[in-house]
């Protein structure tokens, strides 16, 4: 059928995530950094998203489209309040995992017991507010070190450079989100632990504004 649904200029589109969360029926995921509509059947062509677009990368357009399918769309807003869109969330526990403090890299210590032999975790600030399970899912097991390269306005290399080569890191968990300003502290682990000189594993999760984990 022809009918107004959205459409999404990627190359204005600055991977903010906004409009995914502002999209109530849940058409848009970001998608490699790009706002994707990925469920025409969930577009109702109303444009709550328009306006939380900073860049105006969104407008409407009438085309060849699905018909706007609202159970479909009640069922997954039913499912993902009840946490069953979520595997984890039947894990789901309110005791915190945190084992050390700080957790901001900017005010972690170089060297510490806590360090020793650990599997660390470096988790961007808004993954946490994301991925409702946090402290069951990553925190859990590990050493925790947060921040935000876009926020600081710095680059974290040098101070994880300094940890890595003064501890026994057994491993290394990232956590970011899907945005392109969190490939700011994938980008500073990366090259600690070259600098560093170590062989430490090192896993990457990259997690969705709407709470998936994507890889």
């Amino acid at each position: 059928m022809i009918r107004k649904i959205i459409k999404i200029n990627e190359a204005l589109c600055n991977g903010c995530g906004l409009c995914a969360q502002a999209c109530h029926e849940g058409a848009i995921d970001m998608v490699n950094g790009k706002a994707k509509l990925v469920r025409e059947h969930y577009c109702d062509g109303l444009g709550d998203c328009l306006p939380a677009c900073p860049t105006g990368a969104i407008s409407f357009e009438e085309r060849e489209a699905p018909a706007y399918d609202e159970a479909a769309v009640k069922a997954a807003q039913a499912a993902k309040t009840t946490g069953t869109s979520n595997p984890s969330a039947q894990n789901f526990s309110l005791d915190s995992q945190l084992t050390q403090w700080p957790v901001q890299i900017k005010l972690a210590p170089l060297s510490a017991p806590y360090f020793q032999n650990a599997d660390l975790l470096i988790a961007a600030d808004c993954t946490a507010y994301a991925y409702g399970n946090f402290h069951h899912d990553f925190i859990r097991g590990h050493v925790t070190l947060i921040g935000c390269p876009k926020l600081d306005s710095i680059d974290y290399t040098e101070k994880l450079t300094a940890i890595l080569s003064q501890n026994d890191i057994r491993s290394i968990l990232v956590a970011r989100m899907q945005v392109p300003c969190c490939g700011g502290i994938e980008r500073a682990v990366r090259n600690a632990v070259a600098a560093s000189g170590k062989d430490i594993p090192c896993q990457v999760k990259i997690i969705s504004p709407n709470g998936t984990i994507l890889q």
